[in-house]
């Protein structure tokens, strides 16, 4: 994904952290912060609902979100004052590598907050790595523990559910853009090929094409329009991102539901 330069306002630097909190798209507790990880509940700040809902899986109670989810493409988001009153407060701040404005936003504000670097990604095993190590890293095991029991539970049975939903009975051969592989993998599909974050050439399209998948696995956030055109694959829209309620089990139940649509139809 190619990084995008993003600007502080002057004004932001100049700003500190008496400035009013009105972070648009907070979330997941709005409580006072309790002493900080150290006395309480750590104060987490995360750039998009992506972070936010892996910190809220992991057992965060006091979350704010930076991006708002109406944000078609979180890393040409530009930052507020009010976001780095968000970020002074914060003992965590969880960030993506492909959203450069992170550190700067921890550094305008003066924070003391420790960045936490995630390579987001909705593999299922990734998803219960992640969880475990930001548990231990908030102090919350137990409840990230307990998340990701129920994650394994409801992972379960839309794998179940979208087993049945087999065209023929058969698994279905899929192209997927590079984030919506981990879709791809809940529906037990066959992955005849990728593509993506860069630009589908004419080349890669006629490859792809001669597969014969299908399906195409679209990611909504960087969509490339209708992928194979005429090649007769109905093509799916994944959702990656969250919703403000920060439910990260609501990606996985929203992408399996739009597959077994299609799936059904086909």
């Amino acid at each position: 994904m190619a990084h995008t330069r993003v600007r502080i306002p002057l004004l932001a630097l100049t700003l500190g952290a008496g400035l009013s909190l009105t972070v648009a798209g907070c979330a997941s507790g709005s409580g006072d912060k309790e002493g900080g990880a150290k006395g309480g509940a750590p104060a987490v700040v995360a750039t998009t609902t992506w972070e936010g809902a892996f910190a809220k899986a992991a057992g965060a109670k006091n979350v704010e979100v930076i991006v708002p989810s109406s944000a078609q493409h979180a890393p040409d988001y530009d930052p507020k004052p009010s976001d780095l009153a968000a970020v002074a407060d914060a003992d965590f701040v969880l960030y993506a590598p492909f959203e450069p404005y992170a550190e700067k936003i921890k550094e305008a504000a003066g924070s003391d907050a420790e960045l936490v670097e995630q390579a987001l990604d909705n593999d299922a095993g990734k998803v219960r790595a992640e969880v475990t190590r930001l548990g231990k890293l908030f102090g919350t095991e137990d409840a990230a523990a307990e998340w990701n029991k129920s994650f394994d539970t409801g992972y379960a049975t839309l794998q179940k559910d979208l087993k049945s939903a087999w065209p023929d009975g058969k698994a279905p051969g899929v192209v997927a853009q590079v984030f919506s592989v981990w879709t791809a993998k809940m529906a037990g599909a066959e992955v005849l090929g990728t593509y993506g974050p860069e630009t589908v050439t004419a080349k890669q399209l006629s490859e792809l094409s001669r597969k014969k998948p299908s399906f195409v696995l679209d990611n909504v956030h960087m969509s490339s329009g209708e992928v194979l055109p005429g090649s007769g694959a109905r093509q799916v829209g994944v959702v990656n991102y969250p919703g403000e309620d920060l439910d990260l089990l609501s990606v996985y139940r929203d992408a399996a539901r739009t597959l077994e649509k299609e799936m059904n139809a086909a």
